[in-house]
C-alpha cells in the first residue's frame, strides 16, 4: 500500500515567519516595509483593465525589464525577472549549480539555500561564521560547484565591501557565484559594478524589502547576457508565464518613482539607527546591521523569554532555534517611528 513512497521526492521545507491573523498588533518578524509603496503603484494597478486579464501576460515581462535596466544602466539582456526573488534563486540553483562538487554558503544565512540544495540534489557545505558573525574569505577558496552569499547577510544583518567579493568571483572563473542583495538597499554597497567586468557573478535584487511589495512578488537578477539566457532557458523549461499583468504593471511604476523610494528607505535607516541606540540602552549587544533589522541578544535574558514575553505585548518579532549558537538571539525588523517606540516601552516592561 505504500510503495509509492519509495519514489516520493522529500524534502524538509523553509519555514517563513509567522503571519498572525490577529489585528492590533506590531509585526516586526518578517522584514517587510513599513511603509506602502510609492502611490504611482495604485495608479499603475488601476489602469489594469479586467478585460487584459482574460489574456496572457507578456512572457518575456519586457515592460519591467526595461524598467528595470534603465535605472541601472544596463542592457535589457543583463536582467532577468521573476516572482520574488525565491524564485530567482531557485532557478538560478537549478540552472547553474550541477556539477558534482559542493556549492558553498554561510552556515547562519538565508535558510532557503539548504532547502532547494536538497530539493535539487545539490551537494553543498556550509561555511561557518567567525564569532563576529562575518564572514571567513578562506573558507570561499578552492575549486566547488557554486557560491552564494547574501549581502548584507540574513539574519544577521552584516555586510562586507565589494573587494571582499570580487576577489572570491575572480578566483572562481570555474563556476558561478550569486550575491544576493535582498537588503542592500539599506545602506551596504552593491556588487553590480562586478557583473560589467566578470561573467560569472549573478547579483539577485527584489521589491519585497526597500520597495515595500512582499505583496506583489517580483525578483530579478543582474549578470552577463549568456548568464540570463541560460536561466531564461531553464524559466521558459519551467513556466512560460511566472508574472502577471497586474505585477508588471505595478512593478515598473515603482521602479521610475525612485525620490519616494529613496525618502521610504531613508526613514527605515533612521528609525533603525535610534532604535540601536535604545537597545544597547536596554542591555543588548548585535552586530552592525546594514539592513532593514537588527539581530540582538541580551546581556543576561533568555531570548525564547523575550519573544514570548513580546508575543503576549502584541509584538512579532522572529526567533531561530539553529543553529545552537544564534538561539539566543532575536531578529528584529524596523518599522515605523511609531511602531518602535511602542516596541521599545514593551521591552522594558
Amino acid at each position: 500500500m505504500t510503495s509509492w513512497k519509495q519514489n516520493v521526492r522529500q524534502v524538509v521545507p523553509y519555514t517563513p515567519g509567522e503571519q498572525p491573523k490577529q489585528q492590533n498588533i506590531i509585526k516586526l518578524n518578517t522584514n517587510e516595509n513599513p511603509y506602502p509603496p510609492s502611490p504611482r503603484v495604485s495608479q499603475a494597478i488601476a489602469k489594469v483593465s479586467a478585460d487584459s486579464l482574460r489574456r496572457y501576460p507578456d512572457p518575456t515581462c519586457a515592460s519591467l525589464v526595461d524598467a528595470i535596466a534603465k535605472y541601472h544602466g544596463v542592457d535589457a539582456s543583463n536582467v532577468f525577472v521573476g516572482v520574488g526573488s525565491d524564485d530567482v534563486l531557485a532557478m538560478s540553483f537549478l540552472t547553474f549549480f550541477n556539477s558534482d562538487r559542493p556549492i558553498l554558503f554561510p552556515d547562519i544565512t538565508y535558510s532557503f539555500y539548504d532547502v532547494w540544495a536538497d530539493l535539487f540534489r545539490i551537494p553543498y557545505n556550509q561555511k561557518p561564521l567567525d564569532s563576529d558573525f562575518k564572514l571567513v574569505a578562506s573558507d570561499y577558496e578552492g575549486p566547488c560547484g557554486g557560491i552564494v552569499i547574501p549581502n548584507p547577510n540574513a539574519p544577521t544583518g552584516v555586510a562586507e565591501p565589494v573587494e571582499f567579493f570580487e576577489k572570491i568571483v575572480e578566483s572562481h572563473p570555474e563556476c558561478v557565484v550569486i550575491i544576493d542583495e535582498a537588503y542592500v538597499d539599506f545602506g551596504a554597497k552593491s556588487c553590480l559594478e562586478l557583473v560589467r567586468k566578470y561573467d560569472n557573478v549573478l547579483v539577485v535584487r527584489t521589491f519585497s524589502k526597500s520597495r515595500a511589495m512582499a505583496g506583489n512578488r517580483i525578483g530579478y537578477a543582474i549578470g552577463n547576457a549568456e548568464l540570463i539566457k541560460y536561466l531564461s532557458d531553464c524559466k521558459f523549461s519551467f513556466n512560460s508565464y511566472t508574472m502577471d499583468t497586474i505585477t508588471l504593471a505595478a512593478g515598473v511604476a515603482s521602479i521610475e518613482d525612485d525620490s519616494y523610494f529613496k525618502e521610504k528607505v531613508d526613514a527605515v535607516i533612521a528609525t533603525r539607527e535610534w532604535t540601536k541606540e535604545q537597545l544597547k540602552g536596554l542591555g543588548f549587544t548585535f552586530p552592525d546591521s546594514k539592513s532593514n533589522f537588527i539581530f540582538a541578544k541580551h546581556e543576561f535574558v533568555n531570548a525564547v523569554s523575550i519573544f514570548e514575553e513580546l508575543k503576549k505585548r502584541g509584538i512579532f518579532v522572529r526567533h531561530f532555534s539553529k543553529p545552537e549558537r544564534i538561539a539566543n538571539y532575536l531578529r528584529i525588523s524596523i518599522g515605523t517611528d511609531e511602531e518602535m517606540c511602542s516596541f521599545i516601552e514593551k521591552l522594558k516592561k
